[in-house]
């Protein structure tokens, strides 16, 4: 365990706490003798862990999507512990289907969760970081908040607007000395299929041969209750996010995996190959020189 009188100080405000990424996250930050306010939509999830360590704990009922609960739970943070450290927007699920087949309900319920809900809880402790002059908000995005792929489109867009507003967000406070995050894992062994994924009701023929083994793929995992095998070590995930926190210059984007290392790789060598195949045509688009009659 660290003993360093800074990381025993140290307030993390990790939202989603009961499972995955961010269950393995708070396990490895209290080890480490740190303090942790852990969130979750049922508190019986976390109740166990906060009995582990009582001295550095703070258990707390948490819907990300009701803003009334965010601005409480915040608040039992300061009150009890004085400040807010570290922000971990951690929350969050996926949707499975095609763009067309996702209904309008899904599509807001998964941008209420997944990137308006992050909004009001980094507002709502951004405050409190000015205040201090210091902090570190990690987002956690996803390698579907740098590349898109069939089936997962809505899911995607709401990762790529927590990478948008983070980058601004990230110029915004660094000069307050507050430090911007956005975490990009690929896949992990966090059970994310059987736990926090939705399978539209909708099913276009048309968008079968690009999304239906997809689509078999998940529904047999929840129907029969499968564990799929993800290369990625949760526990290895926590120690990588703790080094970047860590970290006198932290980076703007951490990855983790080596699948999702490849795939963002791929699309750059895609995206650069594309610009430079067009330059000429993007460039002609200024307009021509005026000349002024003698």
């Amino acid at each position: 365990m660290v003993t360093s009188s800074i990381y025993q100080k140290r307030v993390w405000f990790i939202t989603g706490s009961s499972k995955g990424l961010g269950r393995a996250l708070a396990e490895t930050v209290l080890e480490r003798g740190e303090t942790v306010v852990l969130t979750a939509r049922n508190p019986e999830q976390i109740k166990d862990l906060a009995a582990s360590f009582p001295e550095h704990t703070l258990a707390v009922q948490l819907d990300v999507t009701k803003p009334e609960e965010v601005r409480e739970a915040v608040k039992q943070a300061i009150t009890n512990f004085g400040r807010i450290d570290v922000l971990v927007n951690n929350a969050g699920y996926g949707v499975l289907g095609a763009i067309e087949e996702v209904r309008n309900e899904e599509v807001r319920r998964q941008f209420e969760t997944n990137f308006f809900a992050v909004l009001e809880v980094l507002r709502t402790v951004l405050p409190h970081m000015r205040q201090q002059r210091s902090g570190h908000i990690l987002n956690i995005s996803s390698v579907g908040g740098f590349v898109s792929y069939a089936g997962t489109g809505i899911y995607n867009g709401t990762k790529f607007a927590i990478e948008g507003i983070s980058e601004a967000l990230a110029q915004e406070v660094t000069p307050l000395g507050i430090k911007i995050t956005i975490v990009e894992p690929g896949a992990f062994r966090t059970n994310f299929v059987t736990r926090s994924l939705v399978i539209t009701d909708i099913q276009i023929n048309d968008y079968e041969k690009v999304i239906g083994a997809m689509r078999k793929d998940a529904r047999d995992i929840l129907d029969m209750k499968l564990e799929f095998n993800e290369p990625g070590d949760p526990k290895k995930a926590a120690l990588a996010m703790i080094k970047a926190v860590d970290s006198d210059n932290p980076p703007l984007r951490l990855v983790l995996g080596e699948d999702a290392i490849s795939a963002i790789n791929a699309k750059l060598d895609s995206v650069k190959a594309e610009l430079d195949a067009w330059t000429e045509v993007s460039v002609d688009t200024t307009f021509d020189e005026v000349v002024l009659a003698k």
